[in-house]
């Protein structure tokens, strides 16, 4: 499943070669000239694979801006020397940026804080839109999560297993639309195994604008937890990649959110509007679909098998260890363990609550325990609703029915 094109790494290696360059001085101009060479180098290496890639094509049109930039020859040395970084305090924040750059300052000077909204994809996977409501979907290939006018957020998913309905996470494109005074467009993306620290043409923050500054990214974990900060739209995203797959979460005022020119088209972004019905999966249903496949694994192997089984009994035990509140979090591990048999589907969503806990602005709202999708007929029970208390509600109408 994984691309070949290996544009991600050779803006890493850019960014690792040349951090600091843009405000060093003249002298150092033939040393950023031989990295810029080096990128180049390394993006005619995977052009091949990297045709329909989006990130690759930025890279190259801004390699190309670059060279005239800083006057650099297209034939030299191409070896990539790790130039000096910034002394300290001389640190790429801008104290002067303009206040329209900062959303709290500017759109909320003379009245109350904004009202902020959180959204979040992970494990097999499982949606939190920006009203709270909770789904488990299919959603196999490309879809888009967010379609606003400020951004755009778009992740692929892909099958965990040949031949299986499970799907995860595997790839994720953002883009940060040019912006007034502030940004110049920026495109992230990651993939299984690429968890950049930077932007497609190598920079951290928001281009060559006066308020630059106000997005950027920050690497918490080498390749496993970045955070991108985008102030100038008050907005937080974190991207994890936990086992193979990506994870993501987002912190936006609800004015963004809600900034869409064409409302006819908000039926496609997935945080607002949640996942097509015909996309959604209930989990009562998936544990027939379980029982059928074990019956069927019994009658010849026909059928992918996870690479671990496991029972209820032991992943409900496995999901307590980081989940002890039996929530739809909790629900949600119990079911990718049980439909992949991976264990680090139990991490994608322990890590997916805790970033709830850091984004979500109402901490009374951050546990969901009944599922939000429209039942099927038939179907008279929100799947969502803790086992326990279901045999409960069974035993006590036994009991009624033995007093009648």
């Amino acid at each position: 499943v994984t691309s070949p094109c290996k544009i991600l790494k050779c803006n890493s290696e850019f960014w690792a070669a040349t951090s600091g360059s843009h405000h060093l001085g003249t002298e150092e101009a033939p040393e950023f000239c031989t990295a810029l060479r080096a990128y180049a180098h390394c993006t005619r290496r995977t052009a091949r694979t990297c045709r329909g890639d989006l990130a690759y094509h930025s890279a190259v049109h801004g390699i190309d801006d670059l060279m005239v930039q800083h006057n650099c020859s297209k034939d030299g040395p191409t070896s990539q020397p790790r130039l000096r970084t910034l002394p300290p305090g001389d640190s790429q924040e801008r104290s002067d940026s303009p206040e329209i750059c900062h959303y709290e300052k500017s759109f909320h000077k003379h009245s109350a804080a904004p009202n902020y909204t959180h959204c979040g994809l992970f494990g097999d996977p499982h949606l939190r839109t920006f009203t709270d409501t909770f789904q488990t979907c299919k959603v196999q290939g490309a879809w888009p999560l967010i379609d606003n006018n400020y951004l755009n957020v778009q992740v692929t998913n892909t099958p965990v297993l040949p031949g299986s309905t499970a799907t995860a996470t595997s790839k994720l494109t953002i883009i940060f639309k040019s912006f007034q005074e502030c940004v110049d467009q920026k495109v992230y993306q990651a993939e299984m195994d690429e968890l950049p620290a930077a932007f497609a043409d190598g920079s951290k923050n928001g281009g060559d604008k006066h308020g630059a500054n106000s997005l950027k990214i920050t690497e918490k974990v080498s390749g496993q937890h970045i955070e991108i900060q985008a102030k100038y739209i008050g907005t937080t995203i974190v991207v994890r990649q936990v086992g193979r797959y990506l994870t993501f979460a987002v912190r936006m005022p609800e004015e963004v959110v809600n900034a869409v020119e064409d409302r006819d088209s908000q039926g496609l972004y997935l945080c607002l509007r949640g996942c097509p019905l015909n996309q959604q999966i209930d989990f009562q249903t998936i544990r027939s679909a379980q029982a059928t496949e074990g019956r069927a694994r019994r009658k010849g192997p026909s059928l992918p098998v996870p690479p671990e089984a496991f029972t209820y009994e032991t992943a409900t035990a496995k999901c307590r260890e980081k989940l002890p509140v039996e929530d739809l979090y909790f629900q949600s591990c119990v079911f990718d363990l049980l439909t992949t048999g991976d264990v680090n589907f139990m991490l994608a969503a322990y890590y997916a609550f805790e970033d709830v806990k850091m984004l979500h602005s109402n901490k009374d709202k951050l546990h969901l325990y009944e599922r939000t999708r429209d039942l099927a007929p038939g179907n008279t029970a929100p799947s969502g609703t803790p086992l326990t208390l279901w045999v409960a509600l069974l035993c006590l109408s036994q009991c009624w029915l033995c007093l009648l």
